[in-house]
């Protein structure tokens, strides 16, 4: 990873001083260098002269500056040139490349430091004394949004997302697994649940559109503190596999609008079955065919008002009246009397959780 952050620095300094610079690691090996053909020598003139043992030295027409120095150097700037422009070229670059690897180790321990939190690695009582260490903010506002795609891309998802969010030190992008990926995201507190949404959607547009494959994302709630990360994490989470159950059209599925769904999904398959038979004593919902289905389900979608239904169905209105009817023989509830229509939509919801979920005994 220095390698990297390393050769994009040293070909704009390049540019900016009209010399070869290059960065060497202990042992003499070229580890990134504005002239890409000298990138992977071996200069054990640079060992053998002692470089990593003094702040500046002159080799071989070059002149070497260490940083990174923890207990002793681990990296070496060389600037073409041992007159005096070298040395003090060699000097600003070195402590430029030391700031930039410094920022970026300490982003590194942070996002391992997050993605230990949000997976429950850490100890409850370690989080805020590695928080501290780390400088973390702890009274900010985050949420996380789990991104799940199983379509294989030669731009992985993870550097895309990289992209998007630039800002490191607020921002964590973090892989979970080959088809999850993490994004603990800094907010605004008070932040409203359809911006959460809007910034979703945003994304899963942009990786459509631009990189065309498709993404679910799970939102969970918002919350302060970093211990509550792992709770936020697992609200996406659950997001995502009640939104596999109930519904499979969207895209976006954020754990506050779960509603019923949600405690639905956290019932015991064979109290969901019991509650099935009990409702449906006179037959089986499996008796209801799909244009009656379809009946039902345009009818709670326009609030069980018959005259609405029947205009966006393109029915007459006795022709419904009568499809009702025929609901209400084949399973004793009136959809037209609210308690009915309620405990027949929770019966639905039932039915297709059990259809994706195997009865536990």
């Amino acid at each position: 990873m220095p390698n990297r952050l390393f050769q994009g620095i040293v070909n704009q300094m390049r540019e900016a001083i009209g010399r070869t610079v290059g960065v060497v690691d202990e042992s003499g090996t070229v580890v990134a260098c504005s002239d890409l053909g000298i990138i992977g020598e071996v200069r054990k003139s640079v060992v053998a002269a002692g470089v990593f043992n003094s702040a500046q030295t002159c080799v071989d027409n070059a002149t070497y500056t260490t940083f990174d120095v923890l207990i002793h150097p681990e990296y070496a700037v060389f600037v073409d040139g041992v007159d005096e422009l070298a040395y003090r070229y060699s000097q600003i670059i070195a402590v430029a490349l030391d700031q930039i690897k410094h920022n970026n180790d300490e982003k590194f321990d942070r996002s391992n430091f997050v993605k230990n939190v949000i997976l429950d690695n850490i100890l409850p009582g370690d989080i805020y004394i590695k928080a501290r260490e780390l400088h973390f903010n702890n009274d900010a506002t985050r949420v996380v949004f789990l991104i799940r795609t199983n379509q294989e891309t030669e731009i992985p998802v993870f550097d895309i997302l990289q992209n998007f969010f630039p800002d490191k030190t607020k921002d964590f992008v973090i892989n979970i697994n080959e088809s999850d990926i993490a994004l603990v995201k800094e907010v605004r507190p008070n932040v409203d649940s359809k911006d959460l949404e809007k910034l979703a959607r945003s994304i899963n547009d942009t990786l459509l559109s631009e990189f065309y494959f498709n993404a679910v994302i799970g939102i969970g709630t918002c919350v302060t503190g970093v211990k509550e990360l792992a709770h936020s994490f697992k609200e996406a989470q659950v997001a995502l596999e009640v939104g596999k159950v109930f519904d499979t059209e969207k895209t976006i599925i954020s754990y506050e609008n779960l509603g019923i769904a949600r405690l639905i999904y956290q019932l015991p398959t064979t109290l969901c079955d019991m509650f099935l038979k009990e409702v449906f004593k006179r037959g089986s919902i499996e008796s209801l065919d799909n244009e009656t289905l379809f009946t039902i389900q345009k009818f709670f979608e326009n609030n069980l008002n018959v005259s609405e239904t029947s205009r966006k169905l393109f029915v007459h209105r006795n022709t419904l009246v009568y499809r009702l009817e025929k609901i209400k023989k084949l399973t004793g509830l009136d959809l037209r009397e609210f308690d009915d229509a309620i405990v027949f939509k929770v019966a639905l919801m039932v039915n297709k959780y059990l259809a994706s979920s195997p009865i536990k005994y």
